[in-house]
């Protein structure tokens, strides 16, 4: 199997997709909702002398992650969105520093409500009486979500440099690093590890240009299902020989697949993408029918917001029923749990509506960008995204410096409204 994904035999280059491109937008919005389904089932809760205590309900079935583990096929499409993204607004005579000021006010300007309202709130739930334990766990859940956005900031930032560069030299590179990585890691120096926080998701990021260029017109029918079969083939053979976990989600007390990100995710990738573009016919025509565009259309530009708050809807949700009225949640896989489920997904369903529906808006920031400061606002907002993924919103001076950054961050590449016009 090929890392570069280059077609079989030379020809002409097929057209490149067009602007706004509906199974790039599926990917996007199927990827982000499978996520929060996922997270919200996983939890395993029960509350006993002031102590949350937490499992995760996947332990029991690793295997569904081969398919419910989807950043690789988000980091895909993210890739495919911001090489169309970008070319656009070269065309229109924009520079790479304009175009990534936009897309970090973008990224970055949806967590700043998220640090209000949970800046403060682990202090609130204290002083009305809740137990210090759940409450500090909760609020570093919240901050752990926030990975995405700063591994995601690296690959805007690198977006500009890696589309100037040839796939076919950059993904072997990248993936062969990734592997290197691993062979260091696992050699006993486990902190090699997480350079493969760039070499695994910029490679996969990588493909997206792939695609968006057409370069993968002609991964159809048979091949596309080879594909598929050959990388969901390479993932089960790297968990059977080792030593790489069935699970493609991190779980207590084991070596994880994700916390770093393994080279396994590359195969899991193969696998995912082969099965993607095998379906992408069937997607497109879906995705044209007017209900279905309706839904995606309302749904694409919210799903940031979905995705930050999302555990919040959890913690709500699951603190009220553990902590306040001391339910358990049932065995993992029994009936009784089987049949909570879809309650307890509606519930979550609602509360997050709710969230989205009054917090969505700052998906869109008020004023312009400004391009001027990228090379300073770059560093404190990705800084500030990293150390709120470590410690959370928990309390302490951390996570108060941090988001005091990242609003920082956000003012040098941000311009009042009467400035230059906006572009997206």
């Amino acid at each position: 199997m090929s890392l570069t994904l280059l077609p079989p035999a030379p020809g002409r280059a097929p057209a490149a997709p067009a602007p706004r491109d509906r199974f790039i937008d599926v990917l996007r919005v199927f990827g982000m909702v499978l996520v929060v389904v996922q997270h919200w089932t996983m939890p395993v809760l029960s509350y006993a002398q002031g102590r949350l205590t937490t499992g995760n309900a996947l332990a029991a079935v690793p295997y569904i992650t081969w398919i419910s583990q989807v950043m690789p096929l988000v980091f895909f499409a993210g890739g495919a969105a911001n090489a169309i993204s970008f070319r656009s607004a070269a065309r229109r005579g924009g520079t790479a520093r304009e175009w990534t000021a936009r897309r970090v006010r973008r990224l970055a300007w949806p967590v700043v409500p998220l640090a209000v309202v949970w800046l403060p709130l682990p202090h609130v739930l204290v002083a009305l009486g809740v137990p210090a334990q759940p409450v500090e766990v909760a609020a570093r859940t919240i901050g752990q979500l926030l990975w995405f956005l700063a591994v995601y900031l690296l690959a805007v930032v690198a977006t500009p440099h890696l589309l100037r560069m040839r796939t076919g030299v950059v993904l072997p590179v990248l993936a062969g690093g990734a592997v290197l990585m691993d062979v260091v890691r696992f050699s006993g120096l486990e902190a090699a590890g997480y350079l493969n926080v760039a070499f695994v998701w910029l490679a996969v990021h990588q493909v997206g240009f792939r695609y968006a260029e057409g370069g993968l017109e002609w991964l159809t029918g048979r091949r596309a299902a080879g594909l598929a079969v050959a990388g969901f083939a390479m993932v089960a053979a790297l968990v059977a020989t080792g030593p790489y976990p069935a699970s493609m989600i991190g779980m207590p007390g084991m070596i994880s697949n994700m916390a770093p990100p393994s080279a396994c995710l590359l195969a899991l990738f193969a696998g995912q993408l082969g099965l993607a573009m095998l379906l992408r016919p069937a997607v497109n025509a879906l995705a044209a029918r007017p209900r279905a565009e309706a839904v995606l259309s309302a749904l694409a530009p919210r799903m940031m917001t979905v995705y930050l708050w999302h555990m919040t809807a959890l913690v709500a949700v699951g603190g009220v029923a553990t902590v306040g009225f001391g339910l358990t949640t049932p065995q993992a896989g029994s009936a009784a749990w089987w049949s909570a489920v879809p309650l307890w997904l509606a519930v979550l369903a609602l509360v997050l509506v709710t969230l989205t529906a009054m917090l969505g808006r700052f998906e869109d920031p008020a004023g312009a960008a400004a391009h001027r400061h990228v090379p300073a606002a770059v560093p404190l907002v990705g800084g500030a995204l990293v150390t709120l993924t470590i410690t959370g919103f928990a309390p302490g001076a951390a996570p108060l410096i941090a988001s005091v950054a990242l609003i920082a961050g956000l003012v040098l590449v941000s311009r009042p409204a009467a400035g230059a016009p906006r572009r997206r």
